[in-house]
């Protein structure tokens, strides 16, 4: 054997594992990028809330619409950054034009998962009848929370930070 080799283990029955090489990093990269892009998250949906409530307080007390769209800007923006240089720091793009590229397909993502809470919301209230604040809430910011989070989690994973420099090294690397 030389020391290029990998070792191959055999279970007491004489059979290989199925488990191929690699498997093991790969599983612990995705956990790593879960945990920090559900960290990533709830630091910005406090920044929202903080934001939202900050502006209604001080400079728009009678824009709440207003207020919203500043608030999801800012949290957006910070998840964002925060997503590319934590996250998916080792499949980011490189270069103005491909961080322009990145920042409009990270803008997208977020407005298509924002779309899904909505549909939830608008499945939940108008063709399901359940008009209640709890309802709208669960359906809102429960259901198509959870689901437009892991639509852009996807979405981020397989199209917005996805650099070609990274997907090369990671081949030659297999």
């Amino acid at each position: 054997m030389t020391s290029t080799d990998t070792p191959v283990v055999v279970s007491a029955t004489g059979s290989v594992p199925s488990v191929r090489p690699g498997a093991f990093p790969r599983l612990l990269n995705l956990a790593r990028q879960l945990a920090t892009f559900g960290t990533i998250g709830a630091v910005c949906f406090v920044i929202d809330l903080g934001v939202y409530n900050l502006l209604r307080a001080t400079v728009m007390p009678d824009g709440p619409i207003a207020a919203k769209i500043v608030s999801a800007l800012v949290s957006t923006a910070i998840a964002w950054i925060g997503n590319r240089f934590i996250t998916f720091r080792s499949e980011r793009r490189t270069g103005g034009r491909a961080t322009l590229r990145e920042g409009l397909l990270f803008a997208a993502t977020n407005l298509v998962g924002l779309g899904i809470a909505a549909a939830c919301l608008y499945v939940s209230h108008y063709l399901l009848g359940f008009t209640s604040t709890l309802a709208d809430n669960v359906a809102g910011n429960g259901v198509g929370l959870v689901l437009g989070t892991a639509f852009r989690f996807a979405a981020y994973k397989a199209l917005v930070f996805r650099s070609t420099d990274a997907r090369r090294t990671k081949e030659l690397a297999a």
